[in-house]
C-alpha cells in the first residue's frame, strides 16, 4: 500500500519563519555568472530577517568556494529547509529568497559566529574562521501537510 499524497496547506509566515528558524540543516542554492545553479547543504543561525552561515573548518580542498563565487558574481540565493517522515501528513518545506553578501563588518562577523556556536556543538568545539555570510530574506514560502 503506497502511501497518498497529502493536501498540501500554505504555511503563515510566523510559522514559517519558525519551522525556518528551528531547522538544523538546509539547502543554500546561488548561481553563479555562468547561469548553472549550484546547491549545497548548510548548517545556518537566524536573527531576525537575516540568516547566517560561515566558512568553516571542514576538509575542504580551498576557502575559494563556489558558493561564494556565485554570491560575489549574483547575490541573489534561495534556502529551502524541509521534514520529510514515511507519514506524509507531517512533510513539510520552507524556501526563503534573499540577497547574500559576505560580511566585512568584524562585530556582526562576531555576532554570527556567536549565533552559529550557540546552535552547533561543534562550532562551540572549534568555532569557523569564516568567512561569513549574511543572507538578507525577502521572501518566505512554505507549506506543510498538516
Amino acid at each position: 500500500m503506497s502511501p497518498q499524497a497529502p493536501t498540501l496547506h500554505r504555511m503563515e509566515s510566523g510559522e514559517a519563519r519558525r519551522r525556518l528558524a528551528g531547522a538544523k540543516i538546509g539547502r543554500l542554492a546561488t548561481v553563479g555568472d555562468d547561469g548553472h545553479p549550484h546547491i549545497v547543504p548548510f548548517v545556518f543561525a537566524m536573527d531576525g530577517d537575516r540568516l547566517y552561515f560561515a566558512v568553516d573548518a571542514k576538509p575542504k580542498r580551498t576557502t575559494n568556494l563556489k558558493r561564494l563565487r556565485n554570491i560575489a558574481a549574483n547575490p541573489a540565493v534561495a534556502v529551502l529547509a524541509d521534514h520529510y517522515e514515511d507519514d506524509w501528513s507531517k512533510l513539510w518545506w520552507v524556501r526563503a529568497d534573499g540577497m547574500a553578501r559576505v560580511v566585512t563588518d568584524a562585530a556582526e562577523t562576531q555576532r554570527a559566529i556567536d549565533l552559529l556556536a550557540n546552535r552547533y556543538e561543534q562550532y562551540r568545539q572549534t568555532r569557523p574562521a569564516g568567512p561569513v555570510v549574511a543572507i538578507q530574506i525577502d521572501h518566505l514560502t512554505g507549506w506543510s501537510g498538516a
